[in-house]
Parts: structure tokens; sequence; C-alpha cells
């Protein structure tokens, strides 16, 4: 279960509207593999897995080049020659019992004869719940709250904007906490970064960065070129509007001194440094932390325990560590 949580983590907040899940598939005590949810209308965690342990075992089989969920299940249906009648999942939320985008995975994994599924937090949504009692139903072992604290803590984004919203700060820096002067991490980061500006329904950045900066706040290093909406926090319009951020197709920016668009958005996203931090430390829910390790520094930058707790940490290079902080005195 805990490969399962790490491979999720790395696509939290990139599966919007749809929660972060992991999936581990195992074979007389062996990994054979580790997946997670991408993409929302992409195949969920449980048919990814499925799927590279079946190739692990017929690497030349044609579900290879199989990517939509259809086929995949369609083809582990039909051909899964009792493969996985003695394989275990792990899976960090209850497998999905409705056909949404994606057909049923608690139907799939009753197709294909798994042995027992290790479930971490049951599925909240009423709409996609009662994959843990299908199984049973099947005579699957079922294995519930593996975990748990754990895959809760992955989930509660998802919790939060299906709910009301979901608001993040995104701030990147050098061990020492100080920011500015150019790019700080490598372009695996801005990588990172670009494909989550795709998915947020706003992005919120300080005027006196725009001033300063001028950027272009833009996904062009994302697989889909979809610059967010941008609201410049400030209480001055006076901008140069030849600044790039101003010229993007297809994008809204407004300015304006009032937060009342934190009430009309599911997914924020808020960009800055430590001043804007400052002011909109009351509305985040999450802090994103971009700390660059390329240059030691002797002083280390310390985290307010009294206001942030650290969820989750991983490295996505030598140099990159993206750290997920969650507010203390969250609403």
């Amino acid at each position: 279960m805990q490969l399962a949580i790490a491979e999720a983590w790395r696509y939290q907040f990139l599966t919007y509207p749809n929660p972060a899940v992991g999936a581990t598939v195992v074979k007389n005590n062996q990994v054979l593999s580790v997946e997670a949810h991408k993409e929302a209308g992409l195949p969920h965690a449980e048919v990814l897995a499925l799927k590279m342990a079946y190739l692990s075992k017929y690497p030349t089989s044609v579900l290879k080049e199989l990517e939509s969920s259809h086929e995949i299940h369609e083809f582990l249906i039909l051909n899964h020659n009792n493969f996985f009648i003695n394989c275990e999942i792990y899976v960090t939320l209850e497998p999905c019992n409705h056909i949404g985008k994606t057909p049923a995975c608690a139907m799939l994994l009753e197709s294909v004869k798994i042995k027992k599924v290790f479930i971490g937090t049951l599925d909240p949504n009423k709409n996609a719940s009662g994959g843990k009692q299908r199984l049973l139903d099947a005579n699957i072992k079922v294995e519930i709250n593996v975990c748990k604290k754990k895959t809760d803590q992955l989930l509660l984004p998802f919790l939060k904007y299906q709910n009301n919203s979901c608001i993040f700060f995104k701030i990147a820096m050098r061990e020492d906490g100080s920011v500015g002067d150019g790019y700080i991490t490598t372009q695996a980061s801005l990588n990172l970064v670009h494909e989550i500006r795709t998915k947020i329904d706003l992005m919120i950045i300080g005027g006196t960065t725009v001033r300063i900066d001028r950027p272009t706040l833009d996904s062009r290093f994302a697989n889909k070129k979809k610059a967010p909406n941008i609201l410049i926090y400030s209480n001055s319009n006076n901008f140069d509007k030849t600044i790039p951020l101003f010229n993007q197709k297809n994008r809204n920016v407004n300015i304006s001194s009032s937060l009342k668009c934190l009430e009309e958005n599911n997914f924020i996203m808020i960009e800055g440094g430590h001043n804007l931090l400052h002011t909109l430390k009351n509305e985040i829910d999450y802090l994103m932390l971009f700390i660059s390790h390329k240059e030691k520094k002797k002083n280390h930058y310390k985290i307010n325990k009294d206001e942030f707790q650290i969820e989750y940490s991983y490295y996505l290079n030598e140099f990159d560590e993206v750290i997920f902080l969650k507010k203390l005195d969250d609403k």
C-alpha cells in the first residue's frame, strides 16, 4: 500500500476533478506493478495496475497498445487466462462500482477473478461507492482501512473540491528559503507546475510579481497548452497590458483586491513569494513547496509548524523536492 500511496502523490492535483489514487498488484509476494490514476477520463489506477501486471507475464500482448479504459477492460475480461487468480491488489481508494467516463473497476476485478483486494479508504462518493460489497458478493476477499491515515491524507484535496473548494499556494525556493533571480528549480518542476495549471479553475498572482517579473503564466511545458484564467490580486489597475500574461488566447484576466472569486471556483492555485503567502495564508488549504537542493545552503528554510503540517514529500529528480503541507487550522 505504501508503494501505491507514493505513486498516487506524484499525480496529486493532476487528476482534478477525480481523486489521486494508486494501486499495486502482487503475486506470490512479488510486486508486479505499481500504477496511479493520471488524469480524469483516463484509466483508473486499478486498470493500469492490472494491465502492467499482465504485461509482466505477456510482454508482447496486444494489450500493450491499448490505452482507453474500455479497451483495457474488454481485453482483460476476455483474455485474463486466470492470470490474476493468485494475485492481490492494494488500492488507496475503494474500487468504483459505477459506469461513468470509464467502466466500473470493481466489475473488472470481479471478472478477472482477483484473489484479494486491500483497500485504504472507502469511497465517500455515494455515486461511485459499493465496490467493496460487490467484491464480497463475488466471494473475493477484501480487507479495508489498510494504511487508512495515509490514504485519507491523499484523498483530502478531492473531498475539498467536491464539497466546496481546494485552494493551494505554490512557491519555489532554495534550501534557505530564498526566492527570485530567475528559475530556481529544474525543468522537471516547471513541467509539473505547467501540467497543474491546465487543471485549475483559476490562478491568483500578486500585482508586484506581475510588474517586476512580467510573466507569461501559460502552460507551454504541458501536454495541453491551456493557459489558466488569472486574477491579479492588487489594489491598483496600473499594469502594462503588453505583459505576456495579458495576451494569451482563451484566457480571462481580472484585476481586483476582492477575493470573492474564492467562492466561485472549485480548484484554485496561488503562485507567489513569501509576502503573498503571508497575506493569503488564511485562505489556503495547502502549501505546495518546490525546493531546489542544487545549491547547497548553510541555512535551511524552517516551516512554521504552528501553521502547516507536512502531509507528503518526494523528489522529482536529484535536485527538486516537492512537499505538500496542509494548513493546520484548515477550514
